[in-house]
């Protein structure tokens, strides 16, 4: 497990100004907490915080804090990283609370799961591997945290998955969650139909209204009336008979 010692010193004033000001001069507000007990309050540089931070444990990282200043002399703790808070554009750090621990007592962590190797159903048949979970929950000592639990996903085919059950974790390390859920799994590959090309918008549109117009003069044509043969006139004398 990784280890870490950062210097720190006790912040006496509070508040949104006063964090602020901090940030301007490299320096990073900070609580510590301990059980249902009060925080204590205080700062440190950012870039030893960030340091600290780029180690394989990362988050999990187990830090030691070297304490100054304040009216009474306060002991070195051992803390672990409670939450960070960062900017949402540039994700830099704002504020950062531990929680004081103590190495003899369990405690329970999310620990980085990853993959090792390459499934033969993606090597050999196109297959996808699917990572659904990222993160492992684990009980252990701060000093057995792994830095992170790797699984063998080589023999996997398409249609298999691991699951929890299938870590394999190291002595003094107890896994919390259901040993049923899968971790990953190889799926089929996706098979693209061809989509049928279709018309463009009004191509079509001049057949349909030549045969649209045929159609109806040849409805108008069955239906007008027939018009009344003209009776024939009776022939005319060629000289009017003298009555």
């Amino acid at each position: 497990m990784e280890k870490v010692v950062l210097k720190a010193q006790v912040r006496t004033e509070t508040g949104k100004r006063v964090a602020k000001d901090l940030r301007a001069k490299g320096l990073i507000p900070a609580n510590v907490y301990k059980g249902g007990s009060g925080a204590v309050s205080l700062q440190l540089a950012s870039g030893e915080l960030i340091n600290a931070l780029e180690t394989k444990a990362g988050e999990n990282v187990l830090i030691t804090l070297k304490i100054s200043g304040g009216k009474s002399v306060i002991k070195d703790k051992t803390v672990l990283i409670k939450e960070i808070q960062r900017e949402p554009i540039r994700d830099g750090i704002l504020h950062v609370d531990f929680n004081e621990i103590s190495l003899t007592e369990m405690l329970k962590v999310n620990v980085p799961l990853s993959s090792k190797g390459e499934p033969v159903g993606v090597k050999m048949d196109g297959g996808v591997l699917e990572h659904i979970m990222w993160e492992i929950e684990v009980e252990c000592l701060p000093t057995d945290i792994p830095e992170k639990l790797e699984v063998d996903v080589s023999g996997l085919k398409i249609g298999e998955s691991l699951h929890v059950k299938d870590i394999a974790v190291p002595s003094g390390v107890k896994i919390i969650n259901d040993p049923e859920l899968i971790i990953m799994s190889v799926k089929a590959p996706k098979v693209e139909v061809p989509k049928e090309e279709v018309p463009a918008e009004g191509a079509a549109e001049p057949e349909l209204i030549r045969k649209k117009k045929e159609e109806e003069a040849a409805e108008g044509a069955e239906e007008a009336p027939k018009e009344a043969p003209k009776e024939k006139e009776a022939p005319k004398d060629k000289e009017a008979k003298k009555g």
